[in-house]
């Protein structure tokens, strides 16, 4: 209707302007009674696009572990996680409980002896432990690192290196005392954590059970949705990743990609790793995390700290088949350690288990990422 009125405007206008020009004899300029010309058809509004959030739908009475990110139940949303000291010694083997943990941290825990390494395991369930172990001692670095989760540490003893941080308010900690069961081993490799001793131990030392104020705000980790899983092959730094061979000396422990599961089988002392408390059934981890540490031998005695607080160096991020390098950084005892990729963006993980394992800065360049 408007592009009509402007026609009619426009016509009167020449009109007007052809007897303004002083002709003879005006023309007549007859006007149609209808301009035909198409009217304007006004645009149709845009509707928007509004992306679908799939829904996460966890059942009543559930909700999504900040370990795993898998659906537990909500009674032990607010319960602490334990963090566990396990022998790796091959004489150790083999080990009870360790399915049961939501995350494994691996590192060297001497420079004697091979560099042996020891495992830290982290249990968000941990009253339906059975049997969990052998327990060994504590290092300094395992404190740190329990701390990022506000962990309650077991552990039995330790060098006189840990003191300053136990010390300190953050760190609640189980220290020997736990069952000995004859397994016909020497006596160091004896002790494990068993049914109904953490929560008479936890009570009597005073502990809360639940997060306490040294518990850091939000998630721990970012992860993926389970039907929008992480996919690393997209990134323009990414290897397809079969198999992980660390550089451990003692244990020649390595990782296999389990194409069925999805997930990274582990390997050590020469076998496939099981939990003979949970029918044999083989370590395996949905993500896997590799920092490079440097560290500090704190006497002649093999007793190190790794430097896990600082930022810059170098890592792997590992899952579904494909791995891309990081880099990490952790500002304080209790700080979150973070993980980015080489754009900066923190990394996000898949639903499952972690394996985290700190490589000495010296031994990082021997890390293998294979493709077979």
């Amino acid at each position: 209707m408007k592009r009509k009125i402007s026609m009619l405007l426009l016509t009167l206008l020449c009109t007007a302007t052809l007897v303004a020009c002083g002709g003879k004899e005006e023309a007549e300029i007859v006007l149609p009674e209808e301009v035909l010309i198409q009217d304007m058809v006004e645009e149709e509004p845009v509707e928007e696009v509004v992306e679908e959030v799939e829904e996460d739908i966890i059942p009543e009475g559930m909700y999504r572990s900040e370990l795993t990110n898998e659906i537990i139940s909500e009674e032990i949303k607010n319960q602490r996680p334990i963090a566990a000291m396990v022998d790796n010694d091959k004489r150790a083997l083999p080990h009870f409980g360790i399915s049961q943990a939501d995350i494994v941290y691996e590192m060297m825990n001497s420079t004697h002896n091979n560099r042996v390494t020891r495992f830290m395991v982290l249990v968000k369930d941990w009253k339906k432990i059975e049997q969990l172990g052998s327990i060994r001692s504590l290092r300094p670095t395992n404190i740190m690192l329990a701390s990022e989760w506000n962990a309650i540490v077991c552990h039995d003893g330790g060098p006189y290196h840990n003191d300053a941080y136990l010390a300190k308010g953050y760190t609640d900690n189980l220290s020997g005392g736990f069952a000995r069961i004859k397994n016909g081993k020497a006596t160091e490799f004896t002790e494990y954590i068993t049914t109904g001793e953490l929560e008479a131990r936890i009570a009597k030392a005073g502990y809360s059970e639940e997060y306490n104020e040294y518990a850091n705000e939000g998630p721990h980790f970012q992860f993926a949705t389970e039907k929008n899983p992480v996919d690393l092959s997209a990134a323009a730094d990414s290897q397809v990743c079969k198999k992980i061979t660390l550089p451990y000396r003692n244990n020649n422990p390595y990782l296999v990609y389990n194409e069925e599961s999805q997930t990274y089988d582990y390997f050590e002392h020469g076998g496939a790793h099981v939990d003979a408390g949970n029918g044999n059934v083989q370590t395996s981890f949905k993500n896997v995390i590799i920092q490079d540490v440097t560290f500090s031998q704190l006497d002649s005695n093999g007793y190190l700290v790794f430097n896990c607080i600082g930022e810059g160096r170098w890592g792997w991020y590992i899952t579904n088949g494909n791995a891309i390098q990081i880099t990490w950084k952790k500002t304080s005892d209790t700080d979150v350690t973070r993980y980015y990729d080489f754009a900066g963006n923190e990394i996000t993980l898949n639903t499952g288990k972690t394996y985290i394992c700190l490589v000495p800065d010296d031994d990082f360049k021997y890390v293998a990422i294979t493709a077979e």
